[in-house]
């Protein structure tokens, strides 16, 4: 199975390290496509040696071939939420949020019906998440 992982580059990297655990649990499932996510390499201003063309069409052309998107929603994301809504409809979503004092999760996530969103505290979490999600499938 080819897997889609969506987390936040440019709105910040404070998650990096739950997003690089992440790719190690969705290994079990298929090849993550977008491992380089979980990078410590990537800047919180991106990628330096590929141009935003470049990460576009790289991207543009993993969210055609892939089979299912995982997206960690809990840092808010122009890109992230660019790539849900450009796979809406065409291939099954799950969404990990880790709940915060300071933070909900956006109603247009929380309150759609066509996504399914998963709230964690723990890998152990996200590990149970995605033995469901993908035993569903």
């Amino acid at each position: 199975m080819k897997i889609y992982f969506a987390a936040s580059i440019r709105g910040g990297r404070a998650d990096q390290k739950i997003y690089a655990g992440i790719i190690s649990l969705l290994k079990k499932y298929g090849k993550v496509l977008t491992e380089h996510v979980g990078s410590p390499e990537i800047l919180p201003i991106g990628e330096l040696h590929l141009s935003d063309e470049q990460i576009f069409k790289r991207d543009s052309g993993y969210m055609e071939e892939c089979e299912v998107v995982i997206a960690e929603v809990t840092t808010p994301s122009l890109g992230v939420g660019y790539e849900i809504g450009r796979m809406e409809g065409k291939k099954p979503i799950l969404c990990l949020f880790r709940p915060q004092e300071d933070r909900r999760l956006s109603a247009m996530f929380a309150g759609n019906n066509r996504l399914k969103v998963i709230s964690y505290g723990s890998l152990a979490d996200v590990e149970a998440a995605l033995e469901e999600f993908f035993n569903d499938k």
